[in-house]
């Protein structure tokens, strides 16, 4: 790790926004590399002649943004997190190729493969009766070797769905196969907190924060395809939609 700064006193700057800001500096300039761990908290503050109060503050936030992830006990502490993956909702690609265009190998492990009894969202969602059989796939996503996602898609009963290969991408089997292709999706985003048995399949603490993508997707006639529910780490992906001003 650099060497610490010397804080500018007096600057009107307010010293944990200050150490804020080094630490940023030295993330974005690869002295500090993810997954390297910081100095013990009363080294750290001792180093910058701070209060461990100050240093509290200013990691806090970095926590809060992303930037670092502090774990408990003796071997704990605070480390650079591995950067977020820009995972964009505009042009409705799936995860196989947004992880692709992050140059990361997308990985999944099948959780669930299933006839299922609609339930009443679900019906809605594919316009059909509910109780009518449809297939439920849910499904642990990750990216270089780490979990960051938990998919749950609810598709229409097509025959032979289950008996394909579900460890890749579901939209090229849906295009590919049955020519159901999703080309358009209503999506809705909403924070939520993990759950015990979520919490395990992604390798967080139950409570963390997650985020929630609710998506009904449709093929180029309007047909609905698939409705799901997929839970995104925040501290390992970023959500973006691009927009743009129409006449």
């Amino acid at each position: 790790m650099v060497g610490t700064p010397e804080l500018e006193r007096g600057s009107g700057v307010p010293a944990h926004v200050q150490i804020e800001r080094w630490l940023l500096e030295s993330i974005s300039s690869g002295a500090l590399a993810p997954g390297e761990r910081l100095p013990g908290e009363r080294e750290l503050a001792a180093d910058l002649g701070v209060s461990r109060m100050t240093l509290r503050q200013a990691l806090a936030t970095l926590e809060r943004d992303g930037v670092l992830v502090r774990l408990p006990g003796r071997s704990g502490g605070a480390f650079v997190a591995e950067p977020r993956i820009e995972c964009d909702l505009t042009g409705l690609a799936g995860f196989t190729e947004q992880m692709r265009r992050a140059h990361l190998r997308a990985e999944a492990r099948v959780l669930v493969a299933a006839t299922v009894p609609a339930s009443r969202r679900v019906a809605a969602a594919l316009r059909a009766e509910a109780g009518t059989p449809v297939h439920e796939v849910s499904r642990v996503r990750s990216a270089g070797g780490a979990p960051v996602a938990l998919e749950r898609s609810f598709f229409p009963a097509l025959p032979g769905f289950l008996e394909q290969d579900l460890g890749g991408s579901l939209y090229a089997l849906l295009s590919d196969r049955y020519g159901l292709g999703p080309a358009t999706a209503v999506e809705h985003l909403d924070p939520v907190t993990a759950r015990p048995a979520e919490a395990a399949e992604l390798g967080i603490a139950p409570g963390a924060p997650l985020m929630l993508i609710e998506r009904t997707a449709y093929a180029a006639d309007g047909t609905p395809v698939e409705y799901a529910r997929d839970l995104f780490r925040p501290d390992r992906v970023r959500i973006s939609v691009r927009s743009g001003v129409t006449a």
